[in-house]
Formats: structure tokens, C-alpha cells, sequence
């Protein structure tokens, strides 16, 4: 039994004529009592009477209408599912993000505005450090994450690259250093550094391991912190000194000043990185291309 004989059927019943259900159903009625009597026959019994006025419905047409019904709407629920999830409408977005990428505001705002925008689609999150979230990308256990990473990492793998952030220095509010409006990283060459491991956020520590050497310099890294908002932590435990990007200034802390680099200054790069074959990732890094467009000046 085919979608199409159910569909034909309904039409006949609701006109109780098959010249005018021919008419509906966009066929000749010739075809349309072929396609009847072929229903007829896997039934094993008439669906309809022949009378005087046209036809109407038998007892086992009766008993077969509402099902004949619910066959038709259920297939046309499901293909509208199905169009929903091939577009991006519905389904289950899983997004990851390193700890420093929530302070950035295009993060959150985009992930404000794809949710509006698709109501019907569930995103989840999860924290990680940048390789796993890769590996989680490549492996399909991630559609899409928020990475410090520069290029592509594979084939698969998709990245949208959000502006480059100003890094600053963070440092105790009671370091000789701490009353400056600017430093120059050359200012830092004695200090003692707070860092993120390399393999955490190799992008960052990588930059700003070069920047430092291009100052005449191999930064003094004395302690190591697991994400960044750590790191603040020991900086305001007088511990050391920390570069971090611009947007980590949002964790206030009295203990901890931001002060701006001096030209030549180095930057951070934040991206969004997706699996290209999951649908949803690939419209949520759309939307971000889109955003980060508008924002231009």
C-alpha cells in the first residue's frame, strides 16, 4: 500500500465523487479508479457504493477513513521533521568552549541570538581545553566549539575566526608596575609569569611565548594555573603576573589590575571551529559569519 492510494482515497471520500476528487488529486479519473480499485484489492474488500449521485462510503470504507487519516498526517508530520532537521530548525546543537571564550561578548551573543532564531533546536554546552574539544569535533562527539586555535585543523573541521583580541597584562594592584596606564612587554622581562599549560591553550601560550622573545625575553614561568580564571586567582594572590586577552577583565577583583601593551601589542585569537557535516553547526557558524559582518564598522 503507497502514500499516494491513501491520499486518493481520502480525496474520494471527502468529494464522494471521483470526477471532482480527479480534479483535486490533479490526475485524470480513469487513473484515479485504477488506483482505487488497486486499493480495493490489497483491502480485500469496496471502500465505496456506487449510487445515483455519485458514490459513497462502505461499511469497511468507514472503519478504514479515520486510520487512512492519521497514515496521511503522521507521513506529512514526519516529512516536515525531516525538512526541520535538514535545514538546522530542530535537532541538538553540542557546543563546546574553552574557560576564556564565555568573557568574549560575540560568544554569548551569538549563541543569544541562533537560540531566538531556532527555538525548536536544543544547544548544549561543555567546558573543555582546546585539543579534547578537536578531538571531541573530529570524533562527533562535538558539533561545534569556541577554540583558541590558528587555521584549519582538518579537512572535516570548519573554522570561523572571530577578531583578534588585545592581550593585557594582569598584575597585583599593589605591584610598582600596577599605577601605569601602558607597559611595554620589555617592562615584564624580570617578572614572574603565571600561565596557562601549553597544552591547555597552546594557540595563547605559543603567542605569547613569541611576543616576549621578539621583546628580548623568555617569559619566568613560575606557576602554572588550569584555565585562565585561575590564573587571576594567583595574580591576586600576589603570586606572579599574568597576559591574558582583553575580554578576561571581566573578572574583577580588587586585588588585580588590567594594564593595556604598547604597540607593538600582542593579540589572541578566538574561533569557532565545526564539524561540516553536522547541519546545525554549519548554520550556527553561518549566523556567526553574518554577525561578525554586521559588527564591522
Amino acid at each position: 500500500m503507497e502514500l499516494r492510494h491513501l491520499r486518493y482515497f481520502l480525496a474520494v471520500a471527502e468529494h464522494l465523487s471521483f470526477t471532482r476528487a480527479a480534479e483535486k488529486v490533479g490526475i485524470g479519473q480513469p487513473p484515479l479508479s485504477m488506483q482505487i480499485k488497486s486499493l480495493e484489492e490489497q483491502v480485500g474488500a469496496p471502500l465505496f457504493r456506487r449510487t445515483s449521485h455519485g458514490v459513497e462510503l462502505s461499511e469497511v470504507g468507514q472503519i478504514f477513513l479515520p486510520h487512512a487519516q492519521k497514515a496521511v498526517e503522521a507521513a506529512g508530520q514526519a516529512l516536515r521533521a525531516a525538512q526541520q532537521a535538514a535545514s538546522g530548525e530542530v535537532g541538538l546543537l553540542r557546543m563546546g568552549f574553552t574557560s576564556s571564550a564565555v568573557f568574549h561578548p560575540q560568544v554569548s551573543q551569538s549563541i543569544q541570538q541562533f537560540r531566538e532564531r531556532h527555538p525548536k533546536l536544543e544547544i548544549s554546552l561543555s567546558e573543555g581545553i582546546t585539543e579534547q574539544l578537536l578531538a571531541d569535533i573530529a570524533g562527533s562527539q562535538l558539533d561545534a566549539a569556541f577554540v583558541r586555535i590558528v587555521g584549519t585543523p582538518s579537512d572535516e573541521v570548519g573554522v570561523v575566526e572571530l577578531p583578534a583580541e588585545k592581550l593585557k597584562v594582569a598584575l597585583p594592584r599593589a605591584h610598582p608596575l600596577g599605577r601605569r596606564k601602558s607597559l611595554r612587554l620589555q617592562d615584564l622581562a624580570q617578572e614572574k609569569f603565571i600561565m596557562v599549560p601549553r597544552g591547555k591553550g597552546s594557540a595563547l601560550y605559543d603567542e605569547i611565548f613569541s611576543a616576549c622573545q621578539a621583546a628580548g625575553f623568555d617569559p619566568q614561568v613560575i606557576q602554572l594555573a588550569p584555565q585562565l580564571t585561575s590564573a587571576i586567582n594567583l595574580v591576586a594572590a600576589g603570586l606572579g603576573i599574568s597576559i591574558v586577552p582583553e575580554a578576561i577583565e571581566q573578572v574583577q577583583l580588587d586585588q588585580v589590575r588590567y594594564i593595556e601593551i604598547r604597540e607593538p601589542a600582542p593579540r589572541a585569537q578566538l574561533s569557532l571551529a565545526y564539524h561540516r557535516q553536522s547541519i546545525a553547526a554549519s548554520r550556527f557558524a553561518a549566523h556567526l559569519q553574518r554577525s561578525l559582518r554586521r559588527a564591522v564598522p
